[in-house]
């Protein structure tokens, strides 16, 4: 929980459901979002959630065994909803007693129903105020609300107009996200009504985050203007860099689908993904997304996509999702000195004003 030292105006109803000092959250983000930098979050105070949607079973359940070794703090996993083995996995992280699942798809009632019965801290993000009222009518204890300016899938709601809309929508804790790199944002998002925020680029620009130096260095150099929103990706429309590949992807729209299928079978070889499974995969997201075939393809193509980048350093061939915060983002320290500079901002921030 957090400790007495803490300036009481961080202390929200964030910080009480999650059990970490500060109301601020590394968000989820895959092939980033790896064990060393959630447990430097959580020892920092914040709340670090390990990335599962790229994962395998069996890589989920070590990279929460190897967060558990390194700390005692609170962490959460995030997840896609439409993976064949859903089910397991969340019985797997209510069995290890992990603190927070979240979700980048709205979960099932049903889903919800089994993580608040087993006392997990259950946290979908949404981009529109429906969705809010939605999942808050199934009983989730907390939503991250992202704006425009978020990384990666992203609505068209800018962030100052969403985070009001969804507090007065919804009663649980909402965490604001989209843009945010800083204590202004987080004091900002108090004064919206938030009880904190979500964070996915500044958090991936620090020294814990696995990215290839090489690939930090692009984000470093990209300013403000320097990002696009586009569904050439996956379908479905998503913040990133604009590089060349980017651009390609936009002007061969109509090898999209074949090129996305190709990928995806790559994809599911790497992760070591039977067949069978695959299969079963692209059924559970036709049915639960209703997509078509050629959808389906492409939103398994964009994990080999971000891959590209993440892991093996070459965004030549893959995409860089960010946050349009980026283009205020210089430097890359370590986590806990990113959560000590954001808490001094917003402190600061909150005496200017008065509060």
């Amino acid at each position: 929980m957090a400790g007495s030292s803490v300036d009481a105006r961080l202390q929200t109803r964030a910080t009480e459901l999650f059990g970490c000092d500060y109301p601020i959250v590394q968000t989820g983000m895959g092939w980033v979002a790896y064990p060393p930098l959630v447990t430097a979050v959580c020892e920092a105070g914040g709340l670090g959630i390990i990335a599962s949607a790229p994962m395998t079973y069996s890589q989920m359940v070590s990279a929460v065994r190897e967060v558990k070794e390194n700390t005692d703090k609170p962490f959460g996993v995030n997840f896609r909803t439409d993976i064949a083995d859903i089910d397991k996995r969340i019985d797997f992280v209510i069995k290890e007693g992990v603190r927070v699942a979240s979700f980048a798809q709205a979960p099932s009632e049903a889903m919800v129903k089994k993580l608040k019965d087993a006392g997990v801290v259950t946290m979908p993000t949404v981009g529109a105020r429906r969705h809010a009222e939605k999942v808050a009518e199934w009983g989730v204890d907390a939503v991250i609300a992202q704006g425009g300016e978020g990384g990666g899938h992203t609505g068209s709601v800018p962030t100052s107009i969403l985070i009001p809309q969804v507090v007065d929508a919804v009663d649980i804790p909402v965490l604001a996200a989209g843009g945010m790199t800083g204590g202004s944002g987080l004091a900002a998002a108090l004064a919206w009504g938030a009880e904190g925020v979500a964070m996915g680029t500044r958090f991936l620009l620090t020294a814990e985050s696995q990215v290839p130096q090489d690939v930090k260095d692009i984000y470093f150099a990209t300013d403000v203007n320097g990002t696009v929103v586009s569904k050439a990706i996956d379908g479905a429309p998503q913040r990133v860099i604009r590089t060349e590949m980017i651009d390609r992807l936009e002007k061969a729209r109509l090898m999209a689908f074949p090129m996305a299928a190709i990928n995806a079978l790559k994809f599911r070889q790497l992760t070591g993904t039977p067949l069978p499974e695959l299969i079963r995969e692209g059924l559970a997201m036709k049915k639960s997304q209703n997509l078509t075939w050629g959808q389906v393809a492409l939103a398994a193509n964009a994990p080999m996509l971000t891959k590209a980048t993440m892991v093996d350093g070459h965004p030549e061939v893959g995409i860089l999702p960010t946050g349009q915060g980026l283009g205020v983002i210089a430097d890359g320290p370590p986590a806990a000195e990113v959560i000590a500079q954001i808490v001094a901002e917003a402190t600061a921030a909150l005496d200017r004003i008065g509060v």
